[in-house]
């Protein structure tokens, strides 16, 4: 129509309508706030976990040499040493790893490759899962009704290493499902239409390409381990032992423990024994960690 025609040229908006931009700029606005929580979240961890790391190594790194490895425990705190301790949390520590891992990557490859995807399945996983949830303490009760009592293992090492493992289990499980799912399932169609069979399959080409993500989560799991004390205690570490054990039955004490003791005595010679304890679990921890690490970037170069 004449004259209802306006001036007519490109739109500043976008096509969007007016109304846009300044909801475009709260959506902005609050992914930079999200992202600055997030940042300063981050931030108090590693600000906290600094703070700590510091005061235990101003009170302890000048109390962990030879001696102090090699001394066992003692009320004079210018002759204790952590030499039971450490060597009770190696063999906890190794039979753990031992018993856990070629349980928990088995129990994965069935759930993942072998089990028929029913009910009763649903119903493992969804136990499994409840069961990386459960407090320490509720195996630790377990493993002194099935291992001390029933089973008669008595207060060992044995029982403190199945303890553990059963602790460890459903994280590990967990774990190297993820990464056996993880694995295209075209590698399986391509072993198979060559003829390989399901366990060839599975041995040879989905458990290798997944065995980064399963030492993963065990070095998580085991990471866990290497820190608990209640399920000790309550299959019967001690608190003091003069003698480094020698067998799967002997008595035993191990770092957290030890530390534990040491933290809750008044004197503060102790308590600086306690930060060198702390050293050397740490030591322990990553230098486990390392080894897994380690074996983690071999199978990664050879999957590359």
């Amino acid at each position: 129509m004449p004259g209802a025609e306006g001036p007519v040229g490109p739109r500043t908006d976008g096509g969007l309508g007016g109304g846009q931009r300044p909801r475009d700029r709260r959506r902005h606005i609050l992914g930079d706030v999200f992202a600055v929580v997030c940042g300063a979240a981050t931030l108090v961890g590693v600000v906290a976990l600094a703070i700590l790391l510091f005061d235990v190594v101003r009170d302890g790194v000048g109390q962990v040499d030879l001696a102090f490895l090699t001394s066992f425990a003692s009320r004079f705190p210018e002759r204790a040493g952590v030499k039971a301790a450490l060597a009770g949390s190696v063999w906890i520590l190794g039979l753990t790893a031992l018993i856990a891992f070629p349980i928990s990557v088995s129990a994965a490859i069935y759930l993942e490759e072998y089990a028929a995807q029913n009910w009763i399945t649903r119903l493992i996983q969804l136990n499994i899962a409840n069961l990386a949830g459960v407090p320490s303490i509720v195996y630790g009760i377990l493993g002194l009704t099935v291992f001390v009592r029933a089973l008669g293992l008595e207060r060992s090492i044995i029982s403190g290493a199945l303890t553990l493992s059963l602790l460890i289990l459903p994280v590990i499980i967990i774990a190297a499902q993820e990464a056996i799912r993880a694995v295209p399932d075209s590698i399986r169609q391509a072993s198979y239409g060559l003829g390989a069979t399901r366990w060839q399959t599975v041995s040879r080409q989905v458990l290798p390409m997944a065995m980064p993500g399963i030492l993963t989560g065990t070095i998580l799991a085991l990471s866990r381990a290497v820190g608990e004390t209640a399920p000790l205690i309550m299959v019967g570490a001690v608190g003091f032992i003069a003698f480094t054990p020698s067998g799967l039955g002997d008595q035993f004490t191990v770092l957290p423990l030890q530390i534990f003791n040491w933290i809750s005595r008044p004197q503060d010679e102790f308590h600086v024994l306690a930060a060198a304890g702390i050293l050397v679990l740490l030591a322990l921890l990553l230098s486990m960690n390392a080894a897994a690490i380690l074996l983690r970037n071999h199978y990664q170069k050879n999957r590359n």
